[in-house]
């Protein structure tokens, strides 16, 4: 890569990794791909759309120097937006939830970032993020966002955070797979990464299928009633009645894992493949499998490691 002039350089081209060794513990038929964005430099594949979503804003003059940007956050966002910002002399207030892991609002705090951690809902358990629990964040946000004059990174609506993945994560991809990738699964937050990833596969190949990934007990996006918002995969399936940027005509199919897959799953990926995730990841590995036994048996299916096993070292994810 050579001499990078700022941490913006080095954010994307992370490998693609063949999990080989997974897939023939579990007997399967064929090949799952995974694309490590934990290796960008926030741990997450988050850094993409913090620097696409604050570059353009820069660009157009809706963000200007010194201006502070403020966002809510699961905490890679944010993480992604600290890297972001102290590069280009942005101060930065995160919000995030109480229920998120702690060495995420750490790391956010150690890169620079102000954070502000809002209570969860009544009844709603540590580490387990519900809607309920968003809208207090999002409530929060709003009120500094008045309060400073500040831009808001909207990964929930800003259209940076999509184009980010199909102008860097999809073509890297398909180029790194030699264009072999036949199915794309992802595990379903704001949206961004599976709408820009779709939309690039799909135009360079309209055969690719696209599935989209839930929680088995808050499967909106298919239509599913919510059984149990509290679920324990952070970073999405927040049972939000709207996520702007999602496009359901990209959807090939959509696909639920539970709690205890996404778990074994990730646990199975670091013990087998040396691959250190978080629940979204396994998540994302447990759809794969679940489509090699099934309407995808034979294909390459392609996923995304979406962060570090690292930002979860106080959840059980880990014992």
């Amino acid at each position: 890569m050579g001499l990078a002039s700022s941490i913006l350089d080095v954010v994307g081209g992370t490998p693609l990794l063949e999990l080989s060794r997974l897939v023939e513990a579990h007997g399967l038929d064929g090949r799952i791909l995974l694309k490590l964005e934990y290796l960008n430099p926030g741990f997450s594949k988050k850094d993409r759309i913090a620097r696409e979503m604050v570059v353009e804003a820069r660009q157009d003059g809706r963000l200007v120097d010194g201006q502070t940007v403020v966002e809510l956050t699961s905490g890679n966002t944010g993480t992604g937006l600290a890297l972001v910002c102290a590069a280009l002399g942005h101060p930065l207030v995160v919000v995030m939830s109480a229920g998120n892991s702690v060495e995420r609002a750490r790391m956010m705090a150690a890169l620079g970032a102000e954070v502000v951690l809002v209570e969860q809902a009544p009844g709603s358990p540590r580490g387990q993020v519900s809607g309920d629990d968003l809208a207090l964040v999002e409530e929060r946000t709003q009120k500094i966002m008045a309060e400073r004059g500040a831009f808001r990174a909207d990964q929930f609506r800003l259209e940076a955070n999509p184009r980010a993945h199909e102008r860097t994560t999809g073509p890297e991809l398909w180029e790194q797979s030699g264009g072999l990738v036949d199915v794309f699964a992802d595990f379903v937050g704001s949206g961004g990464s599976f709408v820009g990833v779709a939309r690039y596969l799909r135009r360079v190949n309209p055969d690719v299928r696209t599935y989209a990934v839930e929680p088995a007990t808050a499967a909106v996006l298919a239509g599913a009633e919510v059984t149990d918002p509290n679920h324990r995969i952070q970073g999405g399936g927040y049972s939000m009645g709207e996520l702007p940027l999602f496009d359901p005509s990209l959807v090939t199919g959509y696909l639920q894992v539970t709690d205890d897959e996404a778990v074994g799953i990730a646990r199975d990926a670091a013990r087998l493949e040396g691959v250190f995730a978080g629940f979204s990841t396994g998540a994302n590995i447990a759809a794969a499998m679940a489509l090699l036994r099934g309407p995808e048996a034979g294909a390459t299916v392609a996923v995304l490691a979406c962060d570090s096993g690292l930002k979860y070292l106080s959840t059980d994810l880990y014992p």
